[in-house]
């Protein structure tokens, strides 16, 4: 049974355009590709994702591109500008939540991202908890992170849906025994994720149903035959032989 619905946040629930961003802010492709090196394709952010401190990041990436430090500098000062809160995000958590199920956030997020925009995590209130990476030090896709959301949330991973924008870290939490959805846009996966619930709801019932057959069975109630026939049928009807 599906009781919890976990959701990356960045490009999930907040759109991070940071490409478009820095071309508006430089202006200039050369200067957009170092600056891309030296912030983002360094491994840098990453560092302040598993929670190292801007002060201590910053530096180590103007030294990585000395050349365009104004223009590092520039871009990430005013980084929280290509933060967007998705308009689905506070209605579908809603909806899931009116649907009963318990809604987490898991997410490779900085404390530097949160204090440049934090507006944009407005939905947070909504939501029953989570997990930021900047605060267990710890980063998806290492399977430590997806243990520590299920300790601190009191979670069954089989009973849990993970919604990530990176198939890496979906396939991290498929095979730390969640279910997960690739996230690729909100009505598709919006789609996917009721499309599994329904299957899973269905199977429940029929399993539900099978159960009772064979205690009619047991107890003599039905025959072996009347057992077989009314099993083929629940099995036909509910497409648990596909």
């Amino acid at each position: 049974m599906i009781k919890t619905i976990i959701f990356d946040i960045g490009n999930v629930l907040v759109h991070f355009d940071y490409m478009p961003y820095v071309r508006d802010l430089l202006k200039d492709e050369e200067l957009v590709d170092r600056v891309n090196d030296a912030i983002w394709r360094s491994g840098l952010w990453a560092e302040l994702d598993r929670g190292e401190p801007a002060e201590k990041i910053f530096p180590m990436m103007l030294a990585a591109g000395p050349e365009v430090e104004e223009e590092i500098r520039r871009t990430f000062v005013n980084v929280g500008q290509c933060l967007h809160r998705a308009e689905y995000a506070i209605p579908w958590i809603r909806e899931l939540k009116e649907k009963g199920f318990q809604v987490l956030y898991l997410s490779n997020y900085s404390e530097y991202i949160m204090q440049a925009n934090p507006e944009v995590l407005d939905f947070l209130p909504l939501m029953d908890g989570g997990v930021f990476s900047c605060y267990v030090r710890l980063l998806k896709p290492d399977l430590a992170i997806y243990q520590k959301i299920c300790d601190e949330c009191s979670l069954d991973p089989k009973e849990c849906v993970f919604i990530d924008d990176h198939e890496e870290n979906v396939k991290a939490a498929i095979e730390f025994g969640m279910q997960g959805i690739h996230f690729t846009a909100y009505l598709e996966t919006k789609k996917e994720l009721e499309d599994l619930i329904h299957k899973e709801k269905n199977k429940e019932l029929y399993f539900s149903q099978k159960h009772l057959l064979e205690t009619f069975l047991e107890k003599g109630a039905i025959s072996k035959a009347q057992y077989e026939k009314s099993l083929h049928d629940l099995t036909v009807k509910m497409g648990m032989g596909e």
